[in-house]
């Protein structure tokens, strides 16, 4: 089965210094105003890293650069997708977000294809949900496939503003 895998909407950096990121992406590159959430909690009921129940926490920071979403992470406590990559690689890009408009489609379609989920999940009560591939044969570590509530849909278009200084 081949579904549409929607357009990509979001470019993602793991980084050891969160802020130090922010900085460096504001002043050598004109991103706007950023909107950190600190300790933002992964747990084991509604996060998986290859298969099993995953436990972690992260500081997330959003930006815009146009139309663009930026993210910023930096794990800050257990094991993740974004420990393993700063373990193998340092900070840096670690991956693009697509937003399929089936997403239970898109990730059974990428497990068709051989691709493995390597860290699947839920927040803020389900309101968002995403799952990462294994996205080495396309160039980048990792493709997220991310499915949005309107609730979390009307937090970027806050952030948008902001990073735009509306």
């Amino acid at each position: 089965m081949t579904v549409a895998y929607g357009p990509i909407c979001q470019i993602a950096w793991v980084t050891d210094d969160i802020e130090a990121t922010e900085q460096l992406l504001s002043k050598q590159f004109g991103v706007g105003t950023w909107v950190r959430m600190p300790n933002i909690e992964f747990g084991p009921e509604t996060c998986r890293l290859h298969g099993e129940p995953a436990d972690f926490t992260a500081h997330i920071s959003m930006s815009y650069s146009g139309a663009m979403q930026l993210e910023l992470i930096q794990p800050v406590r257990g094991t993740s997708i974004y420990t393993e990559f700063l373990e193998r690689s340092g900070p840096g890009l670690h991956h693009v977000c697509f937003e399929p408009g089936d997403f239970d489609a898109a990730v059974a379609s990428a497990q068709e294809q051989g691709l493995a989920i390597v860290q699947q999940g839920e927040m803020s009560g389900g309101l968002m949900r995403f799952a990462y591939v294994d996205g080495a044969s396309a160039g980048v570590p990792y493709i997220e496939l991310g499915a949005f509530s309107p609730e979390i849909r009307a937090m970027f278009e806050h952030i948008k503003k902001a990073a735009a200084g509306a």
